[in-house]
């Protein structure tokens, strides 16, 4: 469990993002990116980075409406949650949402885009059965373990050959930033950014209503950007594990 107290992450660094060029995020599910990660993301994208998001399932098990109704409600809202961010490049693939199993098609797949996207940086979960929030997702931690392994196959020349046919190649990425970990590293928000973190996840409006018990994103991303923030000695930020 992530433990955000002053003496827990006194080591922590600010993240020296001058040689960031491409981003990937990597996630489960529609909305993952929105609990932190897309307030980095909003700093980024105002500095010019470009940064793409792949989710690896259409998030549509996770409503209480037809999956085939969910699955295309899901993908308008994460599409306005990323256009909020400046997020362009957005990515659904096909995995079941609920039971995204470890292993090699999965880890094939995300090496793909990997290789189509050529990021510097990728961001994923650490694939931690234990969370701040407690016991994590099948598929968080299934597709977090799934990109720590394929951001190493992507740069294999010799996995994957059949993906070199399509003009794809071999692509090393240089940083690996992780959450769901103990953090190492933190990017400290804007209060613009912020508020936009509030926004994008705001944007799942639908998905937000048919979870009674889930609370408003303005009465929570704020404090938490906080938290972390205090733990860093700034207003606001977002920690990562650097690898």
């Amino acid at each position: 469990m992530v433990d955000y107290s002053e003496s827990a992450t006194a080591a922590l660094k600010p993240l020296d993002n001058s040689s960031f060029q491409r981003v990937l995020v990597v996630v489960a599910h529609p909305d993952d990116a929105e609990y932190g990660t897309s307030a980095a993301v909003s700093m980024w994208t105002e500095q010019d980075i470009e940064v793409g998001y792949l989710l690896v399932t259409a998030g549509e098990a996770g409503m209480q409406r037809p999956p085939i109704e969910a699955r295309k409600l899901r993908a308008a809202e994460q599409r306005e949650a990323c256009d909020i961010v400046g997020v362009d490049h957005l990515q659904i693939l096909d995995f079941p949402d609920g039971q995204v199993e470890y292993g090699i098609e999965l880890r094939k797949a995300i090496a793909y885009v990997i290789r189509a996207f050529q990021p510097d940086v990728i961001i994923s979960g650490a694939g931690e059965v234990r969370v701040p929030w407690g016991l994590d997702h099948a598929d968080h931690r299934a597709v977090g373990l799934a990109t720590i392994d394929a951001a190493r196959d992507a740069g294999n020349q010799w996995l994957y050959t059949e993906q070199f046919h399509e003009g794809l190649t071999a692509w090393e990425t240089d940083t690996l930033l992780l959450t769901g970990t103990e953090p190492t590293h933190y990017v400290e928000i804007s209060q613009n950014a912020v508020e936009q973190a509030v926004a994008s996840l705001s944007a799942h409006r639908e998905y937000l209503a048919d979870l009674p018990d889930h609370p408003a994103p303005k009465d929570f991303i704020p404090e938490m950007l906080a938290a972390q923030g205090k733990a860093a000695g700034v207003p606001y930020a977002t920690g990562f594990a650097r690898q």
